[in-house]
């Protein structure tokens, strides 16, 4: 089969605005980023068209380094909604940089369930992840002069909360001291940066509900903690306004097409490991104005994006899906089943069903969120058809709909199957008002062993100094009714990225908390994980190039 580029380079694009009338958006409203790409502007949005709406979750079982096909998922899934005449569009993440050279490969769906122009997605795209990454960095300069320039009137923080952030895997950069040399370069300080899908900014962007709710997050922004142990805010600097400046383009969601030229919008761009791994809340609403039918996908695994999902996205905007979709294949099945990753290509049936394990228990997991669930059995070359009645019938046992996804080969055909089981649960099963894993009122320590034990089934939580004292300043700020957002390996319900299956009676260690007073949450740091990605020893970067002025190597 030829490669996603490939495949891409030969659809035939539609203009923008052809795009955009198909969903009936004023040709005079777009703001062209050339031929294929157009932002829309927030007030377009209707809240009345957005309530009667059907928005569909895409969510996984815990991931494999093989993948899972996610996002091919859910283009096809919007794909094969408008081959059965339904008016659907999908809502997807920006990919990040970081993943686009290291490992992972791009996030613009593959084969003939692709988003376009996927190598401008890919890469620079509209600058929305430029504009989080400058706002993010302008802050950190202009917080190094305020102490620079006010430091002889007796200012001073007793401990600095913010970082600077870049969009590339760089591990060297995750611990750094500035302000070295003469006296004149600033104050020397340890600091270092995040990734910039893990920033603060890139939260409240998807967050926002419009541009006077992203000033009010920014101005709200915690920066450090003053000598007399007050809090010292971005307000307090004065540069609320100009930082909104950087980001007043970035917030408007971006209009893109699918391999069939039908519409999608690609906009905002957190991990679900390290942050909340949902697209912007003004993109779901954009969609959901212009669609009857609307995909969007949460990252990662159920026990993450999809959690996430529920807690922090829905809880914050009262969004509710009608229903969610879990993708699985065979590989990742095996994998979680005891097979050795290499073998995962080969027929193993005891392996394969060892590995339900791990689908049921996301399965109970979003149905105690009180969502109806659908399985999405995304196929692969190497499936055979004993393996896929297998899973059908085990889905079929447990009552759970099941259909198999062939969209990276047939795109909208290969995906009818699915579209169709999606519309008859939506009309014939009744939807339950969602069901939150943790109250407000619940302690953050509370809020925590919840997610660990009730989703994760860990047995008991653990806490490090950094973290006690974390704690502390959480509950003196008065910040103890926000949501959380737990970061941890996504190949694992644990915090050990070795531990597959359907892991029970472990220990979760949660190392720090993160306040983000902007975003309105508080993000725990579990395990090992870090902020900041590290490059493999052979890196995606290695294989892309150009070639007769065409890119290579972008998958």
């Amino acid at each position: 089969m030829k490669t996603d580029i490939e495949i891409a380079r030969e659809c035939k694009l539609s203009p923008i605005e052809e795009v955009a009338r198909y969903i009936q958006i004023p040709e005079e409203e777009l703001e062209r980023y050339g031929k294929y790409i157009a932002k829309v502007p927030t007030h377009l949005i209707d809240n009345k068209r957005v309530a009667k709406s059907n928005l569909i979750l895409v969510t996984a079982i815990t991931p494999t380094k093989a993948g899972i096909g996610k996002t091919t998922v859910s283009i096809g899934l919007s794909l094969g909604l408008n081959k059965i005449g339904k008016k659907a569009i999908v809502a997807l993440r920006e990919p990040s940089l970081g993943p686009c050279f290291g490992v992972k490969g791009g996030a613009a769906g593959g084969g003939y369930a692709q988003v376009l122009p996927m190598e401008k997605i890919n890469l620079h795209f509209t600058g929305d992840f430029h504009a989080v990454t400058t706002a993010t960095n302008m802050i950190a300069a202009l917080l190094d002069n305020y102490l620079f320039q006010h430091r002889d009137d007796g200012f001073a923080l007793k401990e600095i909360l913010w970082k600077r952030v870049l969009d590339v895997n760089d591990r060297s950069l995750r611990n750094i001291v500035t302000g070295l040399g003469p006296k004149t370069d600033g104050i020397p300080a340890e600091t270092g940066f995040d990734i910039t899908p893990a920033s603060e900014i890139m939260a409240i962007l998807c967050l926002s509900k419009d541009l006077d709710d992203l000033r009010r997050r920014i101005d709200n922004i915690l920066l450090g903690i003053k000598m007399d142990d007050t809090p010292f805010y971005v307000r307090d600097m004065g540069v609320g306004g100009a930082i909104t400046v950087l980001l007043m383009d970035a917030i408007k969601p971006n209009l893109v097409q699918t391999t069939e030229q039908t519409p999608g919008f690609v906009h905002g761009g957190p991990f679900a490991n390290i942050a909340h791994g949902c697209n912007t809340l003004l993109a779901t609403r954009m969609a959901m104005t212009f669609a009857d039918y609307v995909v969007t996908e949460a990252g990662f695994g159920a026990d993450l994006g999809a959690e996430k999902f529920f807690d922090i996205k829905c809880r914050k905007s009262g969004l509710q899906p009608k229903l969610t979709v879990i993708v699985a294949t065979t590989q990742g099945l095996k994998m979680h089943g005891g097979v050795p990753v290499e073998l995962i290509k080969e027929p193993n049936i005891e392996g394969l069903t060892k590995g339900f394990d791990n689908l049921d228990r996301h399965i109970r997991n979003l149905k105690g969120f009180g969502q109806s669930v659908v399985v999405a059995f995304n196929r692969f070359d190497t499936d055979t058809e004993e393996e896929i009645e297998l899973v059908r019938q085990h889905c079929n046992s447990i009552g759970v709909g099941f259909a198999i996804n062939n969209a990276f080969h047939e795109g909208g055909e290969g995906a009818k199957e699915l579209a169709q089981l999606v519309v008859d649960t939506i009309e014939h099963q009744p939807s339950h008002p969602l069901t939150f894993t943790y109250a407000d009122s619940d302690s953050i320590k509370t809020k925590v062993e919840k997610v660990c034990t009730k989703i994760y089934g860990a047995s008991s939580v653990t806490y490090g100094k950094t973290a006690e004292a974390a704690l502390l300043r959480i509950q003196k700020l008065g910040l103890e009714h926000y949501p959380i957002c737990i970061a941890k390996t996504q190949f694992s319900f644990s915090a050990d990225k070795k531990l597959y299956g359907s892991p029970r009676d472990f220990s979760i260690k949660i190392r720090d908390f993160v306040i983000n007073t902007g975003a309105e949450m508080i993000v725990a740091i579990a395990g090992d994980i870090m902020r900041m990605p590290g490059l493999a020893k052979s890196p995606q970067a290695e294989r892309i190039t150009i070639v007769d002025g065409l890119i290579e190597g972008l998958s």
